[in-house]
Order: structure tokens, then C-alpha cells, then sequence
């Protein structure tokens, strides 16, 4: 029987080593990471950037494709695209605004705005007038105001038992003088240029030097007019235009010996009719109405007595 105390005794030492090896796994998905917040950021961006009506259009799309693909409309694209702004070229994209400034107003539409204040102007005038019982007042029956295709047209036309001249002349009424004035001073308010027109109804001429007819009565009538805008204190060169036109426009066509034919107009030209009316004259470069260029002589501002 042996001895059991002689055994040897093996002593097993574990060494405890450091970590193992992981590999480069966490490097990949920390990248998937990144690129997944890029791509949200940038989805953000493009979607903050996207007006109104677009973003109504992504999310038709995403509710239900096939109805926005075969209906069209908002959202169906600008080409063969199913989302708006889609197809060959993004960038045209309907009822796409831009963004910045607003536009510059034309000439054209300045032009229009002022003869459209002045109008307003003009009516609220009437009615001060009205109140405290003026001239001008008074003849807010006779008064039309209206815009035509030249600019804004003043009529003052006569009545049965108040005319603005004496029969058969060209001499203004008493109270026609003080209702031309404060007109003056109202037109003095605008750059443009006014074109001056007489009317006279049916009835022929019977008087004066022979030869004498309704077309000469309606030039004269009309320049008593000019004369009157001016010692009202109407800038001279602001007078493009007087005319006489006799019996042949009549305001009631019905009856041509209405008192309502016998008038007088002024039409304020916005800058397309002056324009028109000085190329017509001959005139090839632009001066300004409100007065004469230096060394010219307007032959309107010269005395006709």
C-alpha cells in the first residue's frame, strides 16, 4: 500500500488575460450613426425650404399616389413627375414665387395710381365744398368725372338755368370763374398734362361774322378755358391740347339740343397719351409739361385776342 503523503501536489496557476479583441464593429455602426443625422438634418432643410402648397402636395402623394398621379392638380408635377416640381427641370415649377423684393411699380401703374388719387381727391373736394356751399359746390351736378383711355376726364357741363358761358360767346359767366380756379389750383397738384376740349349742342349759329359756326364757338370756348386754368394759377406748359369740336359728340346722342352737349373738358394725360399726342405733332424727343424747355415756345401759351 503506498504512501498517499508522497503524492505530488500540481499546483494550477490561471492567468487572467486582458480583453479580447473586439474588431471594428463600432466604428461602422457610430458611421451609420452620422450618415442617419446628416440625412435627417438635410430633410429638415430641404423641407423647411419647400413652400406651402409643395409640402401639401409631397403628402397627397404619400396618402394616395394614384389618385394625385391620374388626377393631377397640386402635387402631380410640372412634367411627367407625380411630385410637384418634378420632371425634366425642377426649377419650373407652377405658381412658384420667388421670394425678396417686391416688384418695382412701371411707369404705366404709377401713372394710373395717381390719376386714381386724384380722382378720389377731386370727389372729396366736392363734397367739402358741398358743406360749405361754394362755387364748386354747387356745381356738383354739373361736374362728371370719369377715366378714359387717356387719363382722367373732368366735364363740367351746362344746365338749363346755369351755363358756363353767355349764349352764342365765349365769355365765361360770373360764377364760372371762381369753379375754374379752384380747379386749377386742384391740377397743379400732379406733373401731368392736360388736354383742354369745347363742346356746343344742335342748335346752329346764327350770329356774329359770317363764316362763324360751332366749331370755332367750341375752339373759343375751349381756349377761355386755358386762359382761366392759367390766371387760376395753372401751369402755362402743362397745356398740351385744346380742341374744338363742335356739335359732332354729343353727351345725349337722343337729343342734340340738350344742355348737357354744351360743355367743357379737361382730360389729365397720363404719360402714354402725351406721348402719342406729341409723337402725332411730330415732336421726337420728350420735354417736360411742367414748363417750356429752354428756347422753346409753346404756341398753346401764346395770346389769341
Amino acid at each position: 500500500m503506498s504512501d498517499d503523503s508522497q503524492r505530488p501536489i500540481v499546483v494550477k496557476k490561471i492567468k487572467k488575460g486582458g480583453h479580447g479583441h473586439h474588431g471594428g464593429a463600432w466604428k461602422i455602426a457610430y458611421a451609420d450613426f452620422v450618415t442617419a443625422m446628416m440625412a435627417f438634418f438635410l430633410l429638415m432643410w430641404l423641407l423647411g425650404s419647400v413652400s406651402k402648397g409643395n409640402l401639401k402636395g409631397i403628402s397627397d402623394f404619400f396618402n394616395n399616389p394614384l389618385k394625385v398621379a391620374n388626377a393631377g392638380g397640386s402635387g402631380s408635377g410640372d412634367s411627367n413627375s407625380v411630385i410637384q416640381g418634378g420632371g425634366n427641370d425642377i426649377t419650373k415649377q407652377a405658381g412658384q414665387v420667388k421670394k425678396g423684393d417686391p416688384p418695382v411699380q412701371t411707369e404705366a401703374a404709377q401713372d394710373k395710381k395717381r390719376l386714381s388719387e386724384l380722382k378720389q381727391k377731386f370727389e372729396a373736394l366736392m363734397n367739402d365744398k358741398i358743406r360749405d356751399n361754394s362755387k364748386l359746390g354747387q356745381y356738383k351736378e354739373q361736374i362728371k368725372l370719369d377715366m378714359v383711355a387717356e387719363g382722367l376726364r373732368i366735364q363740367i357741363v351746362d344746365e338749363q338755368n346755369r351755363p358756363m358761358f353767355k349764349s352764342g360767346s365765349s365769355e365765361l359767366e360770373n360764377h364760372a370763374h371762381a369753379v375754374l380756379q379752384e380747379i386749377a389750383q386742384l391740377l397743379n397738384e400732379v406733373p401731368n398734362a392736360v388736354s383742354l376740349a369745347g363742346h356746343t349742342d344742335g342748335t346752329q349759329f346764327a350770329g356774329g361774322a359770317a363764316g362763324f359756326t360751332n366749331w370755332e364757338l367750341s375752339s373759343e370756348r375751349a381756349n377761355s378755358l386755358r386762359r382761366e386754368l392759367i390766371l387760376g394759377g395753372f401751369v402755362p406748359g402743362k397745356v398740351l391740347r385744346v380742341n374744338g369740336f363742335g356739335d359732332v359728340i354729343p353727351l345725349d346722342k337722343n337729343n342734340v339740343y340738350n344742355p348737357i352737349n354744351r360743355r367743357i373738358s379737361i382730360v389729365v394725360l397720363n404719360k402714354e397719351a402725351e406721348s402719342d399726342i406729341r409723337k402725332l405733332a411730330g415732336q421726337t424727343e420728350g420735354l417736360s409739361v411742367t414748363g417750356p424747355a429752354d428756347g422753346f415756345v409753346n404756341p398753346i401759351q401764346q395770346p389769341t385776342q
